[in-house]
């Protein structure tokens, strides 16, 4: 039976950055995929999705190229296929280059699927391996709802959306979270006749209440239907093969048609049949329980990314990886920040965030002050002609600290980083508005908002 010291079960971003840090701290490393490697992100989610997202954002331009002076010849029309086709290579290139990096640190990919059967022995297809440490990184699948079965013709997961072989007439999306907004977004770029369908009272429902409000503009702007507060009770295929939508909202009970719908309702983690039961590894709120360095409660045996409580990310899955790994090989080091986890939404306008929402300090009733900065008043945006969305800061009004921020606009997704070092470092506002920014850029609206959060504003 083969021994190593670290076998790490699942190749996504928490499972391939977790055995390649181990590699690099000396340990003699397997990794088991059942699938491609790079796991559900690199081949089925984030890097082929905004592959997508950047032809309908290059099809937009053309479009819209005579607002710039450009004057362009000839039909412009987008190609789902070779879009596809693009998007596929993306993925297929990502996968690549993890596979070239688990090369690169002498690990072996053992293909297969992994189960438990005790706290340090793994099962591969009928061939048991035993390893010191045991890393399960499973990942997590898109949920399906009883009264909307998934059938990938017509009622799609996000894994169906991302290969259609023609543009339906018609969409209706279920959800909208990151994956619901950016399909949403992606096929109404295209043209196609979209419907988002939100039981919570705003999209993007993790979002600062502001940002949603903001999302649903532009939303509207692109005349996808947003129905918010609204439950779907039952989905049917018709004599036509359309789709019949039940939902229940504001207005009441009615029926919706489409050809398509996209279940965009979340994600749950892959923990069936992975052995956690024969190993010991306890269940709660159908996420494996561990402690601050993703500890299980079987020796031996640890968990990290969708799987645990906390942010489904991938950069958290990452983060978590790299925590984990370096508390077994005795490096102490810092949980994991959760408070500081930056989340972005690719659609047009970007959305990012990190820390808390303004609603969240209302309701916990801590003292706070906003510095808001539009990017109307930005040059940099004017002079792009996207001066949709603003940055919004959050400070504590006891120390200056910076509690949160949410930013909706342009290119806001590359601009994140910042608040997110400013708040897990407990950078101030007079920090902030005093690091001199680079004009014009858009990031100079991070300076502005702490400016405003100051009362020193130039430009407001």
């Amino acid at each position: 039976m083969d021994r190593y010291d670290i076998i790490v079960v699942g190749s996504g971003p928490g499972g391939y950055v977790a055995a390649i840090r181990a590699a690099q701290l000396g340990k003699k490393v397997a990794l088991v995929e059942k699938a491609e490697a790079g796991g559900v992100c690199l081949n089925w989610g984030c890097i082929p999705t905004k592959a997508l997202l950047k032809s309908a954002q290059l099809y937009q331009h053309c479009t819209s190229a005579e607002q710039y002076g450009i004057k362009v010849r000839g039909e412009i029309s987008p190609d789902l296929e070779q879009i596809v086709a693009r998007s596929r290579s993306v993925a297929e290139t990502m996968s690549k280059g993890v596979q070239f990096l688990l090369k690169k640190n002498k690990i072996e990919l053992i293909a297969g699927f992994g189960r438990l059967v005790a706290p340090h022995r793994l099962d591969v297809d009928g061939v048991e391996y035993e390893a010191d440490h045991i890393i399960l990184a499973t990942g997590a699948s898109p949920r399906e709802m009883p009264f909307m079965k998934i059938d990938g013709c017509h009622i799609l997961s996000s894994r169906h959306a991302l290969t259609l072989d023609r543009l339906p007439e018609s969409m209706i999306v279920v959800g909208s979270g990151a994956i619901g907004s950016e399909f949403a977004w992606f096929y109404a770029a295209l043209g196609v006749k979209v419907t988002i369908v939100e039981y919570l009272p705003h999209l993007m429902p993790l979002e600062d209440e502001e940002v949603s409000k903001t999302v649903e503009r532009a939303f509207r702007k692109m005349r996808v239907g947003v129905l918010v507060s609204t439950s779907v009770k039952e989905v049917r295929i018709n004599a036509e093969g359309r789709c019949e939508v039940d939902i229940e909202g504001k207005k009441g009970a009615e029926t919706l048609t489409s050809d398509v719908v996209l279940s965009a309702v979340g994600i749950k983690s892959n923990i069936e049949g992975i052995g956690l039961e024969d190993a010991g590894v306890e269940i709660e709120r159908g996420k494996v329980k561990v402690d601050a360095f993703y500890r299980t409660t079987a020796p031996g045996v640890y968990a990290i990314g969708d799987i645990v409580p906390g942010q489904a990310l991938a950069h958290a899955a990452s983060a978590e990886a790299i925590c984990c790994v370096e508390a077994i090989c005795g490096l102490d080091p810092s949980p994991v920040d959760y408070s500081s986890i930056p989340a972005c939404v690719f659609s047009s306008p970007e959305v990012a965030s990190v820390g808390v929402t303004e609603q969240k300090l209302q309701a916990d009733g801590i003292a706070y002050k906003v510095g808001r900065f539009p990017f109307t008043a930005s040059g940099k945006a004017t002079a792009a002609g996207d001066r949709e969305g603003f940055v919004k800061l959050l400070f504590s009004e006891e120390d200056d600290r910076l509690l949160g921020a949410h930013l909706i606009g342009n290119g806001v997704t590359e601009m994140i980083g910042e608040v997110a070092l400013a708040k897990k470092a407990g950078i101030k506002a007079h920090d902030i508005a005093r690091t001199i920014h680079a004009h014009p850029t858009m990031n100079e609206g991070i300076m502005e908002a702490a400016e405003v959060a100051l009362g020193v504003a130039i430009h407001l």
